[in-house]
């Protein structure tokens, strides 16, 4: 009995112990010896991402804007998108670096590498990857229990949203980030996913560029049903420059709606809040047909 339990202990032992192996966006192994106890987000919506996981007391560093949920305001700040404090990021002992691959420079990314920390790039491009994202991020925090209990809320929200909405008529979207100059974003940002589970159909989802600069004639040419815009101006002037141009077909049937960016464009699992806005709205459009 005694050997039983001592085996037993050490099974236990070896298992709290064993290494843990996860895939990330960029397709690299990452492998930690333990969960990880300091962690380094660069990104928004990877904080976001860690504390829906269960890993918020675990997060000890943070972009800057990284501002959800309320606690993410109190984690001190080593950088923005142009520059890192390499020395606080450093002082700050982190086990783990989550890094943003397209929205951090090559200049930073080079210099996180350098420093021999294990790294997951996040880069959520479909919105079943926010899900996976919670998972594997639970699996490296030692959160598994939380990350999947969240992971399975978000893809029953996401499911209901596409059961829902996905087979109703197409809309054809101009989804506006920023209007001087004009930016939307392609078929590979996650918003254009977000698009198809409402049934809409993103009009520049075929350029090559993440988040393409397009031109006035561009988006006439394209004649939109719907056009939304995405930054939050208190007096909604970014998609108020198209009310002129009385032959767009979005301006005829008053189909210009502002929504929260931020539950659209961060990939978190507050997207799905976002998602059940835009299908309100692109449903206002279809009401609005003759």
């Amino acid at each position: 009995m005694r050997r039983a339990a001592f085996l037993l202990a050490l099974g236990g032992f070896g298992a709290a112990h064993a290494a843990i192996t996860v895939q990330d966006d960029a397709g690299n192994s990452v492998t930690l010896a333990r969960p990880a106890q300091r962690v380094v987000s660069t990104a928004p919506h990877i904080t976001e991402l860690l504390f829906a996981a269960g890993g918020g007391e675990r997060v000890v560093g943070a972009m800057n804007f990284s501002d959800y949920p309320e606690a993410a305001k109190r984690i001190p700040v080593i950088g923005s998108n142009a520059t890192i404090d390499m020395e606080r990021l450093l002082a700050l002992r982190p086990d783990l670096l989550v890094v943003w691959q397209t929205g951090n420079t090559a200049r930073q990314l080079e210099q996180l590498k350098s420093l021999g920390i294990p790294i997951f790039y996040s880069e959520p491009k479909k919105l079943e990857d926010v899900a996976t994202s919670l998972t594997r991020l639970g699996q490296l925090l030692g959160t598994d229990a939380t990350a999947q209990a969240a992971a399975s809320d978000y893809r029953q929200k996401i499911g209901k949203l596409t059961a829902t909405y996905a087979q109703r008529s197409p809309v054809k979207v101009f989804y506006q980030i920023w209007e001087k100059p004009l930016f939307t974003l392609n078929g590979e940002h996650i918003v254009s996913d977000a698009l198809r589970v409402c049934g809409g159909r993103n009009v520049f989802a075929s350029l090559k560029v993440t988040a393409p600069s397009v031109s006035t004639e561009a988006v006439l040419q394209e004649n939109p049903e719907v056009i939304l815009g995405g930054e939050q101006h208190d007096n909604q002037a970014g998609i108020n420059i198209w009310k002129p141009y009385k032959g767009l077909l979005a301006v005829q049937r008053n189909n210009l709606f502002m929504l929260d960016s931020e539950q659209l464009v961060r990939a978190t699992p507050r997207i799905a809040d976002g998602i059940a806005m835009l299908c309100e709205k692109l449903e206002t459009a279809r009401r609005h047909r003759p």
